[in-house]
């Protein structure tokens, strides 16, 4: 019986599988890049606000501290967008024609507040209490970045279940003294190593556990 296919065809076949798992391997690292870009994380993404309202100029340049304006991040599960009449306290007196302030002005005389974009947003399916971050240690710039050197604010980390459990699975890399938690410029003395000693004192005094159960966040 005479040969149906050429020679080639062993080869061609061979290529052919072995390409499929490149091609599939391929794709995935693809989707893996995708799913950290900040096109779906939205980290390092400057979002349009009603107000340009710029923290570096508050923060480092003003010497207010972070809890004045955010005052429910010591006792609530939510840091909270500071009332109107925080703003109104100063720019009363500070800035109280300027053109660029109009909206804070009309939100404060119609008692209507000001539609905010959420820039640190979590799924709906995640659970999560700012309280108790900052009662164990966890620093405002753990999370939110260097935010006194943004002029306009915006997501400094991914907020993906991996980056949540890197601090989860080691906590002492993370925590510091309460008394630090404000500071933006902090650092353990010792750099790394220096860090995980303190951190493993803390994390000892402040009883904190590795919780790395589902249902702890998702509930």
């Amino acid at each position: 019986m005479s040969q149906i296919f050429h020679r080639s065809t062993n080869t061609v076949s061979k290529v052919t599988l072995f390409g499929a798992v490149f091609f599939v391997g391929a794709l995935g690292w693809v989707f893996a890049e995708l799913d950290r870009s900040s096109y779906n994380t939205g980290q390092g993404v400057v979002i349009k606000q009603p107000v340009p309202f710029s923290h570096d100029h508050h923060t480092a340049a003003l010497g207010i501290d972070c809890r004045y304006c955010h005052s429910s991040v010591e006792e609530s599960a939510s840091a909270g967008i500071p009332p109107i009449a925080t703003c109104m306290n100063c720019h009363k007196q500070v800035w109280a024609d300027s053109p660029m302030l109009e909206p804070v002005r009309r939100s404060y005389a119609d008692r209507e507040p000001i539609r905010w974009e959420r820039i640190h947003d979590l799924p709906d399916f995640v659970y999560f209490d700012h309280s108790i971050h900052v009662a164990k240690g966890v620093g405002c710039a753990t999370c939110h970045g260097r935010v006194d050197q943004m002029p306009l604010v915006f997501q400094a980390e991914s907020l993906q279940m991996e980056w949540c459990l890197e601090c989860h699975r080691e906590p002492e890399r993370f925590v510091r003294p309460r008394s630090e938690l404000v500071n933006m410029t902090w650092k353990a003395p010792g750099g790394r190593a220096g860090q995980r000693r303190l951190g493993s004192e803390l994390v000892a005094e402040y009883h904190i556990q590795s919780k790395l159960n589902c249902s702890v966040c998702h509930r």
